[in-house]
């Protein structure tokens, strides 16, 4: 339906014979996405697996889609920094329950751009989820909520700290056109979008924490009114505000090292070391 409403014959810079050959092949990935329900596939640790179609197929359809759209396209190579930044955040930015496969393929339609980015999904997902699953003790569900706010609140300072490189690197970006002659138009509008598409990525990443708050949030109440658990709940709880001290750092920035706005223990003269290790006066 995208194709049919923006041919591609209508860009200027593709030929017609060239712009609908991308147009086939945008809408053959998108019929067999959406058909095949592809989620883009899972590695160890939670890593994206190397994949010739969710790495190479569908993200150079959705680049010509996205243009089509009149989104910002950057031809440009990505950057160590800039391909780490998409590796990390996709970790954040999928469903926080891996048997939701249609918000799964969903999200990876909006990382390939195939689709435009839209909001949100309705944070009760989750807990449908997790209900869902017939675990042997009622109380293993607060563990696996807790389990999945903690391992989210760990993967938040690394892609922190390599969006404030790649933002640092966009300014200096920036910069730099001001500072020389552009050759081209082409090098303007490229470096543009590349900013764009980092700024993106990381504000997705952001919202995408912020649904799983919600979604934990939710998951935790409804809990503790079916199948209340003192000791568990409060444990879930604990990993729940462990998540939310990480997001509430990651919009502050990374830059500075308190990341909690904890007072710094003070540092001691080194003339007090070892003072109180002297050996005992003798006795008589």
């Amino acid at each position: 339906m995208i194709i049919a409403s923006r041919p591609c014959h209508a860009r200027p810079r593709i030929g017609r014979r060239t712009g609908t050959r991308l147009a086939s092949l945008a809408g053959l990935v998108l019929v067999t996405a959406l058909a095949a329900a592809c989620q883009r596939p899972t590695g160890d640790f939670g890593r994206a697996a190397p994949s010739v179609i969710h790495d190479k197929v569908m993200p150079a359809a959705g680049a010509e889609l996205a243009a089509n759209r009149g989104e910002p396209v950057s031809r440009f190579n990505l950057t160590d920094d800039e391909r780490e930044l998409r590796d990390r955040g996709w970790t954040l930015i999928r469903p926080p329950s891996s048997q939701d496969w249609i918000e799964g393929t969903r999200t990876e339609l909006m990382r390939t751009r195939i689709l435009p980015e839209a909001g949100s999904a309705d944070p009760g997902r989750y807990y449908a989820y997790l209900s869902s699953d017939r675990y042997r003790s009622s109380e293993a569900r607060y563990d696996r909520v807790a389990a999945d706010a903690l391992a989210d609140a760990a993967l938040v300072e690394p892609f922190c700290e390599v969006a404030e490189r790649v933002s640092a690197a966009d300014t200096e970006r920036l910069r730099a056109l001001g500072r020389r002659d552009i050759s081209s138009e082409e090098d303007l509008a490229g470096a543009q979008a590349r900013v764009w598409e980092n700024r993106r990525y990381i504000d997705w990443a952001g919202q995408a924490l912020r649904y799983r708050l919600v979604s934990y949030r939710e998951a935790i109440d409804k809990l503790e009114i079916e199948t209340p658990s003192h000791n568990r709940v409060w444990d879930a709880n604990v990993a729940w505000k462990r998540l939310a001290a990480e997001v509430v750092a990651l919009e502050k920035g990374c830059q500075d090292g308190n990341r909690y706005d904890q007072d710094a223990p003070a540092r001691r003269s080194r003339i007090y070391s070892n003072w109180g290790t002297e050996r005992p006066p003798p006795q008589k």
